[in-house]
């Protein structure tokens, strides 16, 4: 019985793998490692800005390629999902091993963290079961000398049988070496031999039963070997695998079944049952990693990682991880609103001082009244609040935040909370999700692929929108500094840090809340368990920190608030200078909302600033001041203070101001978080869905602060 294969080749890497070669001359090179061993890095530091992402086939998995040069010689560089091993009990597992065995790369690059190198042994040597075309890569070298963990390198590579590689991927250091290494591999310049797993002496001979056979069917496709043992193991995924890449359907084949019930009941005759053949298995491969380890670590301090075990076992203990969490964004709040007042006054006083000389020079070339009006109040004037506003604090809190998770504290955030998650019936991995949405919602909606229960997944996703983003973040600042800071006197900043925080914590409680209630009602099902990695803490890279918070974050979201903003500017001047019976389009708009407005503490304006503000939350505050503007309640906004009068001159109490931050954190997605629930979910249904619920979360909630104050007679 032969095995039709389909092509192979350039044509079949971009057929089946989406992998984009130029020709044929290519080198393929997959870069595997379990995750914060500092892969993307090496991914990083290898191909530089010669990169895309996108989705494997048929995957919500990212699927990241990158292209090098090296002796004249193009590689493009697969980074696959970051995973523990290829055992496939998730979609990054069953995609990591498709690849290596089905994309046939050159070369596979493995990438271990030095400081925990056993663990990653593990696969290191599954990956060496399927393709003798490896090379380790033994990260983080830096880090290991740090703590005095000593690794024999040379004595490692003789006893994996295959190249490896020192490197410090944040430097640049080995990597000269790690291209070197991958060519000679690619072009069979070094012959490899590598170490085998020292399977049991049954499982050998149940192997052993099964493998002429596969090797008859896959002839070299495959590892006939490693295919024999997940068979044997029962792995499913293998088989459509094989039917899907190879074209072949093996549960077809009798003979095939035959031999794997003999070898079942050469198990079963040593008392080795299906149900605990996986973990006879892992054991093995653990015997192995543990055995090699020994023989080429040493360590000159023994309690290198004793300071990390104490300070989570206060940082992620039942009686201090919570409050200390809250302490630490309340403090790197506290540093935002502190730092951010000064600034955003200077900028402000600079920006609206441009803005009268711009009108200076329209009124000397004798421009239309309409025309400055266009360009200088309604466009360059929402641009400069949307600057002056958001450029300060986005500044301070990114860096603060990127802080934080260069230290590694954002996984302890996510095992502080994964209890309470699981309490909601929901994944513990939502609490990771959730964290990725206090950046931005969108990146927080393509981070729930890591859950891989579908049904968990769409818990996620509808969720995220519950913690502020960095688009919303200057509003709950810029409302809490004006109204509930300034009402506390000489601790101003407290008050409106510890309100910024109540929100969040209310953002969290209705994450778990409507996490629950969707999980008996519309999505019901029991919470999946998981592992979660707390990585080792790391001496945190000023710099990197300062450049990746201030242009991949800072610059990004201000960029993306300017292209929206400047359009909207345009459309809030033309809606307020454009009158019907002598009322603006505008002041009709908002009185026609005004009423449901009241009802839930807001007014029209506010809710005409949220639904102009679909496109991105940064800009509607500033649709907000220029819509009040436009009534001639002010023609200057220089200041904080000035905008607080504004404000109160047209009917804002505290109360307003507590509402409009409430319903800031429970109100529709932005359009770009919108488009990517559609992409994801690939589903309208669901999308509404994710529009639905936290609006009218965020209607109910108002609703009854509002009309809580007026019945207790607050305001």
């Amino acid at each position: 019985m032969g095995l039709t294969n389909k092509s192979t080749g350039i044509g079949a890497l971009n057929e089946m793998f989406e992998v984009e070669l130029e020709s044929p001359d290519d080198i393929v090179v997959a870069l595997a490692g379990n995750p914060n061993t500092g892969k993307s890095t090496v991914f990083n530091s290898l191909t530089g800005l010669n990169q895309h992402t996108g989705n494997w086939p048929g995957k919500t998995v990212t699927n990241a390629q990158g292209k090098y040069t090296h002796m004249d010689k193009k590689y493009v560089l697969v980074d696959l999902p970051g995973t523990y091993s290829l055992l496939a009990n998730s979609v990054e597992e069953q995609v990591a091993r498709d690849f290596i065995c089905f994309g046939n790369p050159h070369a596979t690059v493995v990438v271990t963290d030095a400081t925990c190198l056993e663990r990653n042994l593990n696969l290191v040597l599954q990956i060496m079961e399927i393709t003798d075309k490896v090379v380790v890569c033994v990260n983080l070298i830096d880090e290991a000398k740090r703590k005095k963990i000593n690794i024999d390198l040379k004595k490692l590579e003789k006893l994996l049988g295959v190249p490896v590689v020192g490197t410090i991927a944040r430097s640049g250091k080995g990597l000269d070496e790690l291209k070197d290494k991958i060519e000679k591999v690619a072009y069979g310049k070094i012959k490899t031999n590598p170490r085998q797993i020292n399977y049991s002496e049954v499982l050998n001979k149940a192997i052993k039963e099964v493998d002429p056979h596969i090797n008859v069917l896959v002839g070299n496709k495959i590892n006939s070997k490693w295919t024999s043992l997940r068979l044997i193991d029962g792995d499913s995924s293998l088989l459509k695998s094989i039917n899907e890449y190879l074209n072949f359907d093996l549960s077809k084949d009798m003979l095939l079944n035959k031999k794997l019930s003999i070898a079942h009941h050469e198990l079963k005759k040593e008392d080795i049952e299906l149900e605990v053949l996986r973990d006879h298995i892992v054991s093995n491969i653990v015997k192995t990693a543990e055995n090699i380890s020994k023989d080429v670590i040493s360590l000159e301090n023994k309690t290198h990682n004793h300071i990390d075990r104490k300070i989570d076992n206060v940082l992620t203990s039942r009686l201090f991880g919570i409050p200390i969490m809250i302490a630490l964004l309340g403090l790197v709040f506290w540093i935002t609103i502190e730092g951010a007042n000064i600034p955003s006054a200077l900028l402000a006083n600079g920006l609206f001082w441009i803005e009268g000389h711009l009108t200076l020079f329209f009124n000397w070339l004798g421009t239309p009244d309409w025309i400055h009006g266009i360009l200088v109040l309604g466009v360059y004037r929402t641009l400069a609040w949307v600057i002056s506003v958001m450029l300060p604090p986005m500044a301070i809190f990114f860096p603060l935040f990127t802080l934080l998770e260069d230290l590694g504290y954002l996984p302890r955030i996510a095992f502080n909370l994964d209890n309470y998650f699981k309490k909601a019936c929901a994944h513990g991995k939502q609490a990771l999700t959730m964290c990725m949405g206090f950046g931005c919602n969108a990146a927080g909606i393509i981070a729930c692929r890591i859950i891989d229960s579908p049904r968990e997944r769409l818990i996620a996703t509808i969720t995220n929108n519950f913690v502020p983003c960095n688009g919303r973040f200057p509003t709950l600042i810029a409302l809490a500094s004006i109204f509930i800071g300034s009402a506390a006197g000489s601790f101003s900043s407290l008050a409106a840090t510890l309100s910024i925080l109540a929100a969040i914590v209310l953002g969290v409680i209705l994450t778990l809340f409507i996490s629950r209630l969707l999980s008996k009602t519309i999505l019901k099902g029991l919470p999946s368990s998981f592992t979660l990695e707390l990585p080792p803490y790391r001496k945190p890279q000023i710099g990197r920190i300062i450049v990746r918070s201030i242009f991949d974050r800072t610059l990004f979201v201000l960029s993306r608030a300017i292209v929206v903003a400047a359009p909207a500017g345009f459309i809030i001047w033309g809606m307020a200078n454009i009158t019907i019976e002598g009322v603006s389009i505008l002041t009709h708009c908002a009185e026609f909302l005004d009423p449901f407005g009241r009802l839930i503490g807001l007014d029209g304006y506010i809710m005409m600033a949220f639904i102009l503000g679909l496109p991105a939350n940064e800009i509607v505050v500033p649709i907000l001041i220029m819509s009040y503007m436009s009534k001639g309640a002010m023609l200057e906004l220089n200041s904080l203070t000035e905008m607080k009068q504004l404000f109160i001159d047209n009917g804002w109490t505290w109360l307003t101001a507590v509402c409009m931050m409430l319903f800031s954190l429970n109100h529709w997605p932005c359009g770009t978080t919108l488009l990517t629930i559609r992409k994801e979910t690939q589903s309208w249904k669901w999308t509404w869905v994710s529009f639905l619920i936290p609006t009218a979360t965020g209607i109910v909630v108002c609703f009854i602060v509002a009309q809580g104050a007026r019945l207790l007679g607050l305001v």
